[in-house]
């Protein structure tokens, strides 16, 4: 087995390129809305994906996982992938992309909850209380912050509650993953459960909603698909797998928080989407939040060696 190592310059620098492409997801969605809806965009880059990580899978040989058991947690984590993805649709159709960028990154701490529950070794520690505390303060703050006009805005009031629901939806996928057979499959056999399950169910509820159509084939609309599909469903989370074999998970948490400040970013300077005081607030309390929960374990190490090194210099 091999020994992750902490992170280094050249993880640093990969990292703040998935985190970026991670973030403009949401904001290629949004732009691609009036040619295409989001949910048949979601169903599109899940199909797009699936056929690649198979036959990725199909040329290494990895579907041996099919024989571990793992069909029953894969259709739960697929299912939950669906709806993570179905409510992210349904949010920015009523809230701006960078609102979705930063409640969507609460799975972190509806992940915790979850594994404290359900594993006896995964029970969070005062540091992660402190940090679920801290992230639905700032959801809350957020909340109350209402629209760039100072008042209530109660479709952006749903938009939020439905990408905080996607983020409870990302949350239980990842304690459905845990808690299951799954946990010791490939990592790409996961994804493709997910990615599969979400093309078929997606694309049926596009049908049934009728939202297949009109669609606009713009160069927007296409790029979106393809961005989605084939550079972040495909390639940056398979990045991200690597990184994960190689270095030390707790690290890159803490990197991984980047990504909402790029949604928001890029949602500002693309769609030129408002902000309010109480949403950066907010946003920064929730990101404070995830921080303690998803990072515990590297603040420890860090708040461990200030102290040794203090007490080095006293004596």
């Amino acid at each position: 087995m091999s020994i992750r190592r902490g992170t280094d310059a050249f993880s640093f620098q990969v990292m703040i390129v998935l985190c970026a492409l991670w973030g403009l997801q949401q904001v290629a969605i949004k732009l691609a809305a009036r040619d295409m809806a989001p949910v048949l965009q979601a169903a599109l880059r899940s199909g797009i994906a699936a056929l690649l990580v198979g036959l990725l899978m199909t040329w290494r040989g990895g579907w041996e996982g099919l024989r571990q058991g793992t069909l029953r947690g894969g259709l739960l984590a697929g299912f939950l992938f669906t709806v993570e993805f179905l409510l992210i649709a349904l949010s920015l159709g009523y809230t701006s992309a960078g609102h979705v960028a930063v409640f969507l990154y609460t799975a972190p701490v509806f992940s915790a909850l979850g594994l404290h529950l359900l594993l006896p070794h995964e029970r969070l520690r005062p540091f992660q209380w402190l940090g679920i505390a801290v992230c639905f303060t700032g959801i809350a703050v957020a909340f109350i912050g209402g629209s760039s006009t100072g008042h209530l805005d109660r479709r952006m009031l749903l938009g939020d509650a439905l990408a905080v629901g996607a983020g409870l939806a990302w949350g239980l996928t990842t304690v459905a993953v845990r808690a299951s057979r799954l946990s010791e499959a490939p990592a790409a056999l996961t994804l493709f459960y997910q990615l599969a399950i979400a093309f078929v169910l997606l694309l049926g509820v596009a049908f049934v909603t009728g939202k297949t159509g009109p669609v606009a084939l713009t160069p927007i609309a296409v790029g979106s698909v393809l961005f989605q599909g084939v550079v972040v469903s495909f390639a940056s989370y398979l990045a991200w797998f690597w990184l994960l074999r190689r270095y030390l998970a707790s690290n890159l948490a803490v990197f991984s928080f980047m990504t909402p400040l790029f949604g928001v970013t890029l949602g500002v300077l693309i769609l030129h989407e408002p902000l309010t005081v109480n949403f950066v607030l907010g946003a920064v309390l929730v990101l404070a939040g995830i921080g303690l929960v998803s990072g515990e374990a590297w603040l420890r190490r860090v708040l461990a060696r200030a102290m040794s090194t203090g007490s080095r210099q006293e004596n």
